[in-house]
């Protein structure tokens, strides 16, 4: 007779139970995470020195007086004598008005004089007759006077029709627009056939003579630059640099870039064409040699709302967050204004990669210089922070 096998009691089945649990959980758990790698960083020592970087603008030449002129009557343009960029001197023809209507006023004001003067001879051979006959008893004083007053009022209408004709005689002549003074065109504003009122631009003439060059500042330096103040001013297409001053200094800001416009005196002989672009480096605005800390912008990192670097401490191979506030730039480096002291040492590059408190090693370059010359190979080193590979060699401490 066989005999079944006994069926496991309660005490087993909550054993595997447990068991099978246990061995699920450890299957489901997390790994050991690795170590976080030390990384290599590259130094820089932080010292005071002389800036190099001069603030420069461009600017524009001009000339001192541009003037627009117009026809000092209405009309229809009939001839344009002048082009743009044309040399024109005092007295040359410019434009040209339909001068028709002018010429038939200035004629009837010209016969206008003519009556005038008729009815002005009359009145007078009148005067001289009454005069005889008031010699002769034969008329009163009253009857000589009204005789008088009738050539004085001719007289006076003669003189008036004789102005009146001189006027539109002026009119005709406005409609020939002159260059008043020698120079160049520089802009044309109406071409013929069109009607322009009187004093409407036409052409633009920047007079001969002195020369400005005009640039804006903006608002936070407008106040260190006032007239008679040095500038250098230098071409940019190369050339002889040349010296000038501030001659005015706009009162208010530009109404749409907000930055206030300067005009420098320079000598008319050495400047450049007009409308050249120039570089304007004002003296006053100039740090070039002031002593202060610079660092790469690679060294700086974004830290809320400031600005903060990696200072390195030797002692515990560690680094720490440094808040820096910057003044200005000089070329690629920024202008450290406060956070550092000579003789710090900050890390130069890979700034995203660190953390505070991060245990670092020093970088050193893969290749070294030996005494003959030759590049040898080093042991290899840990890439430098936020680099996968070798990176180029930095001044250590």
């Amino acid at each position: 007779m066989r005999t079944l096998n006994a069926l496991p009691s309660p005490r087993q089945g909550l054993f595997w139970v447990c068991a099978a649990a246990v061995l699920a959980l450890a299957g489901c758990s997390r790994p050991e995470p690795s170590p976080e790698p030390v990384r290599s960083v590259k130094l820089l020592t932080v010292g005071v020195g002389a800036l190099q970087s001069q603030i420069e603008y461009a600017g524009e030449v001009r000339a001192r007086v541009e003037s627009s002129l117009g026809f000092r009557v209405a009309g229809k343009i009939v001839q344009r004598q002048a082009e743009l960029g044309q040399r024109v001197r005092a007295g040359q023809v410019l434009a040209q008005l339909d001068p028709q209507d002018y010429q038939l006023a200035a004629q009837a004001a010209q016969a206008q004089v003519s009556a005038a003067q008729t009815q002005r001879d009359l009145a007078a051979a009148d005067f001289q007759r009454y005069a005889a006959l008031k010699d002769q008893n034969f008329i009163s004083g009253a009857e000589l006077q009204r005789r008088e007053a009738t050539l004085k009022a001719a007289q006076a209408t003669l003189a008036q029709a004789r102005a009146q004709s001189s006027s539109q005689g002026n009119q005709a002549g406005y409609t020939r627009l002159v260059a008043d003074v020698s120079g160049v065109v520089t802009g044309i504003d109406a071409e013929p056939g069109q009607v322009v009122a009187a004093g409407t631009p036409v052409v633009r003439i920047a007079q001969d003579g002195a020369r400005d060059v005009v640039f804006a500042v903006p608002e936070d330096k407008v106040a260190q630059i006032q007239p008679g103040q040095a500038v250098g001013v230098r071409a940019w297409s190369g050339g002889k640099a040349t010296a000038g001053r501030v001659r005015e200094v706009a009162a208010s800001a530009d109404p749409v870039t907000r930055t206030y416009a300067v005009k420098v005196a320079i000598d008319a002989a050495a400047a450049a064409p007009l409308g050249a672009t120039v570089y304007v480096a004002p003296q006053a605005l100039s740090h070039s040699g002031t002593q202060a800390i610079t660092l790469p912008t690679t060294a700086l990192r974004q830290q809320g709302q400031g600005t903060a670097v990696w200072v390195y401490d030797p002692a515990t191979s560690t680094v720490r967050s440094q808040d820096v506030q910057i003044a200005s730039a000089d070329g690629n480096a920024a202008v450290v204004a406060a956070g550092l002291a000579p003789g710090m040492q900050v890390v130069a590059t890979g700034v995203h990669v660190l953390a505070p408190g991060q245990k670092v090693t020093v970088y050193q370059p893969k290749w070294a210089e030996t005494p003959s010359g030759k590049a040898s190979s080093a042991p290899d080193s840990v890439a430098p922070a936020g680099a996968p590979g070798a990176a180029p060699a930095a001044s250590q401490p």
